[in-house]
């Protein structure tokens, strides 16, 4: 029974990450099209890259906790290193997602 619990909610978390990610983004009239177009994909970039470090900060978590369990030291430090990863992978989409806004308001 709680297998069916763990496979409905990794069915919902992909089906909205599916969702979020694949969201129409509004268009505008102003300003030139090419750099509308880059502006939207390096926010689309930076989102994704958002994404990924914040589940690379969990499962370096995950095996953190694993590894202080059973006394496995490697894997501890593993974790560890893949938390750093995450939080890296998420201060450059923040930084991409910046820079596309910026890019948007520039071209208006």
């Amino acid at each position: 029974m709680k297998t069916l619990v763990w496979l409905s909610a990794g069915v919902g978390l992909g089906l909205a990450a599916y969702l979020i990610f694949n969201a129409p983004t509004p268009q505008y009239a102003t300003g030139s099209e090419d750099v509308e177009d880059a502006a939207g994909s390096a926010a689309g970039w930076g989102t994704r890259q958002s994404a990924s470090g914040v589940g690379n900060n969990v499962l370096g978590r995950v095996k953190e906790g694993l590894g202080n369990l059973t006394g496995n030291d490697r894997l501890a430090n593993e974790g560890l290193g893949d938390q750093v990863a995450g939080s890296a992978q998420q201060t450059v989409g923040k930084f991409a997602q910046a820079a596309g806004q910026t890019l948007h308001d520039l071209n208006r």
